[in-house]
């Protein structure tokens, strides 16, 4: 998990963000490349869970962020083999043993800080929960919009999108890499991470070749066939006055692209490819 120092640095980014807790918040969620649980200051321990159910069950309610989901539709997605009965059984143990390991203190009668329903429809209050992928997001945003503006705040756009990419330690929940119910919502952020990692490697080709070619390597690293990391390659190359590495970086994504899917780089790409080669870069 961040330290307390980067935690404090991704607050002041996302001072604006009406969504966003402080990073002091009461519960604290790592989902991206590892999903670990913090109480205040203090791990949850994996026993804690008590049982499997109850931790497959939060992490659903992770998964679905503000979303609250009817207890029939969680029961099919996450039990789908056993029947109504003991699926509704399953469903309040599951729930009574997450509700211990958020708080093991609370007394039953009182209200859970973390959970709730809404009629038959359960979820997770996000009023005192800090989530990894959720800051993750909002800082992506926040620096597109800084990109974005009459006069772009380029500064701000590196300095949120870098605070992103450390963030980004790798897949959304990658424990349930096999499980239906978090594939759409691992791609949806991988496919953003890495362009926030090519975006970012652009702005920072003038001042940080080096660090532009590391992201790019990275982004590769995930998806091969991703032709703006070639061309983000080629450039810091280029940038470096390394010629021979950044054509070879060229022969590279044409030789992918033809193996995967036989088709040539873009046009783009390839003018990029002849403007280095005429050293007109």
């Amino acid at each position: 998990m961040p330290d307390q120092a980067f935690l404090a640095h991704i607050d002041q980014l996302l001072a604006s963000a009406p969504t966003h807790p402080c990073a002091g918040a009461a519960l604290r969620v790592q989902t991206l490349g590892g999903f670990r649980v913090w109480r205040r200051d203090s791990e949850i321990a994996t026993t804690a869970w008590g049982r499997e159910k109850a931790l497959h069950l939060f992490q659903f309610f992770i998964t679905a962020r503000r979303q609250f989901v009817h207890k029939e539709q969680i029961i099919d997605r996450l039990w789908p083999d056993i029947d109504i009965d003991r699926g509704d059984r399953d469903f309040k143990v599951a729930l009574n043993a997450l509700n211990k390991a958020l708080e093991p203190d609370r007394n039953p009668r009182e209200e859970a800080q973390f959970t709730d329903r809404y009629g038959l429809a359960y979820g997770l209050k996000f009023d005192h929960v800090w989530l990894d992928a959720e800051a993750f997001e909002q800082l992506v945003t926040t620096g597109n919009q800084a990109l974005g503006e009459p006069t772009p705040r380029i500064q701000v756009a590196i300095d949120c999108y870098a605070a992103a990419v450390r963030l980004y330690g790798g897949d959304f929940l990658p424990e349930r890499r096999y499980e239906d119910w978090t594939s759409a919502e691992r791609e949806r952020l991988q496919l953003l991470a890495l362009n926030t990692m090519t975006t970012l490697g652009g702005l920072l080709l003038d001042r940080a070749p080096l660090e532009s070619l590391r992201l790019a390597q990275r982004v590769l690293a995930v998806d091969p066939v991703w032709e703006d990391a070639y061309r983000l390659q080629m450039r810091a190359f280029a940038a470096q006055r390394n010629r021979p590495l950044a054509l070879k970086a060229y022969e590279a994504c044409v030789r992918v692209l033809d193996e995967e899917f036989g088709v040539e780089p873009l046009p783009e790409t390839t003018e990029l490819y002849e403007q280095i080669l005429r050293d007109q870069l």
